[in-house]
Formats: structure tokens, C-alpha cells, sequence
């Protein structure tokens, strides 16, 4: 081919793909921008859904996250579909590939796609909220937020959780802030000169004057649980309000002491003192049949029937 044709021909392809790019360039500037204006937006939308929920009041916490961030992937997509729309992209051949390269991801990500029915569940029949304290086979922690493919949790330690939302569907769960209250019990373990009728009447009026310290644990009992040659144990329990159990914890114990040693002398002052935490396969030592699970049932009455054993 003789060397004039050659340029000529190379001139005539510059010349195509020059007018071509001259009419992409719009669109492709084009695209750009609503991308741009897309992903601004979505934010935008994101940030005022947000505040929103928050100010009406109204919306629970553990479904505000999961919402606010449907509303920003769904302007997402719609931004990359109208971005493609005008770059050229047929609709049709669009919605063909988005259906083969779905099934494909769909198939790599499957662990992902569990997550996210798992999250859809979680949302859906609430086990936990944000702020509860849950507890599984492998961690424990307050959740910090629920999201569509992983929860955040805080441990009592201060640790970061990243827990995916399938570890926390397909295992047994406690939630420790579920029910409006809780029973804790304490072994008391006393010298067997000490008059039981003393020590219990002592215990049980205590907790329920309104005393500083003392008005946390509601309803107390207490009930000899063993007598030994030289020892007698009691068992003392009551309730706590939901975000009064770690104080409870922390100084019951001392707290009876205390009242042992200032009420019935140095002579009564238990030899050991514990807190009992019953196993899940038998807690009916300290659980009776006739106990309600949770605070606001009615008191016992004089001459009712003591729990069954």
C-alpha cells in the first residue's frame, strides 16, 4: 500500500474517533456529574432520614441504622443506573448482565446474603436492641448498632466487636436487659450458735426499709437452704430493677455483712458469703413454680405456700 493511502487512511480514522469522542465527551461529563450529584444526594438523604427518626421520636434505634442505610444504597443505584443510561448503556442489556452477574455474586457472597437475612430477622423479630447487653457461645457485650450485614458490640472491657449477624442468628443468645428485672440470690454461711429466725428477720428488713443503698433489691427472702454440725446457709434473694444488677453485685455482699456484725454482733458475722449463679439445666433450688419471672407481681401472702422445691 503505497505510503499516501496509509496517511490518508490514518487521518480518516483520527478524524472518526476524534468526532466520536467530541460526541462522548458530553455525556461521559455528563455521567460524571450525576454520579457525583448522586452520591451527594445520597448522603444528604441519609443524614436527613437520620434526624428524622431521631426527632419524632417515634422510630426505634435498632431499626434507624438499617433504614438510613437502605435509603442511601437505593439512591446509589438508581445514580449508577442513570449514570450508565447516558453513557450509552441499553437498559435492557443492562438489566440482562445486572440479573447474570447477580446470580454469580450471589453465589460467591453467599455467606453475605446469609448475613443479610439474618439481619432482616433480627430486625424483624427483635431478640436485642441497641443498648442491650447480650451474651452468646463465644462474647458477650452491649450492642452499639444493628446493621443489615453486621451488628457492633462493646465488651464490659471496652473491646470492639464485629460481630456478622449470622453468627448471631444461628446460636443461642441471653439477653441480660430483655426483662424489666432480675433475681439474684447469695449464699450466707453462718455459725450455728446464730438464732435462724434472727438472721432472717434481720436480713429481709433491712432491704426493705428505703435505706441508701438498700432500696435496689426488691421483694427479699430468706430461706435456710443447709444445716450442717457447725454451720447453718442461708440463702438470700430479691429482685433488681433492670440497670440496678451491677450495683447489686458490687455491694450486697458487704452490705450484709455489715448488717450481721452491727445488728447481731461480732459473734454472727458470716464465714463466707456468695452469690449464687443457678445452672440453666436446674435452677428450681431457687426458683419456685409460683414465682413470676419478672417484677410487679403481686406479694405473697401471710400463710401462702412457700415456692416448691
Amino acid at each position: 500500500m503505497p505510503i499516501q493511502d496509509t496517511i490518508a487512511s490514518s487521518q480518516t480514522f483520527f478524524r472518526t474517533l476524534s468526532a466520536q469522542a467530541a460526541a462522548f465527551l458530553p455525556n461521559l461529563v455528563a455521567a460524571i456529574l450525576i454520579l457525583l450529584i448522586g452520591f451527594f444526594l445520597a448522603r444528604w438523604l441519609a443524614a436527613l432520614v437520620s434526624r428524622a427518626f431521631g426527632a419524632t421520636g417515634h422510630t426505634d434505634e435498632t431499626v434507624r441504622g438499617p433504614l438510613v442505610a437502605i435509603v442511601r444504597y437505593l439512591v446509589i443505584v438508581l445514580t449508577l443506573l442513570v449514570a450508565l443510561t447516558q453513557v450509552g448503556v441499553q437498559m435492557t442489556s443492562l438489566l440482562a448482565v445486572l440479573g447474570a452477574a447477580g446470580l454469580a455474586i450471589g453465589l460467591a457472597l453467599q455467606g453475605t446474603l446469609t448475613n443479610i437475612a439474618a439481619g432482616i430477622m433480627l430486625l424483624w423479630l427483635r431478640p436485642f436492641r441497641v443498648g442491650d447487653y447480650i451474651e452468646t457461645q463465644t462474647f458477650a457485650g452491649s450492642v452499639r448498632e444493628i446493621g443489615l450485614f453486621v451488628c457492633h458490640l462493646e465488651t464490659f472491657d471496652g473491646l470492639f466487636v464485629f460481630a456478622p449477624n449470622s453468627t448471631l442468628w444461628n446460636v443461642w443468645m441471653r439477653n441480660h436487659s430483655r426483662a424489666p428485672s432480675r433475681l439474684l440470690a447469695w449464699s450466707i454461711t453462718l455459725p450455728r450458735e446464730v438464732d435462724l429466725e434472727a438472721a432472717r428477720s434481720t436480713l429481709t428488713e433491712a432491704w426493705s426499709r428505703e435505706d441508701e443503698g438498700r432500696s435496689q433489691l426488691a421483694e427479699p427472702e430468706a430461706f435456710l437452704d443447709q444445716l450442717t454440725a457447725d454451720a447453718q446457709v442461708i440463702v438470700f434473694r430479691g429482685r433488681v430493677q433492670d440497670g440496678s444488677t451491677a450495683r447489686a453485685q458490687r455491694w450486697t455482699a458487704q452490705t450484709i455483712r455489715q448488717i450481721f456484725v452491727e445488728r447481731l454482733g461480732a459473734a454472727a458475722e458470716p464465714r463466707a458469703i456468695q452469690r449464687i449463679v443457678p445452672g440453666d439445666a436446674d435452677p428450681s433450688r431457687y426458683l419456685g413454680s409460683g414465682d413470676a419471672p419478672v417484677a410487679g407481681r403481686p406479694p405473697r401472702r401471710e400463710g401462702d405456700a412457700g415456692p416448691s422445691v
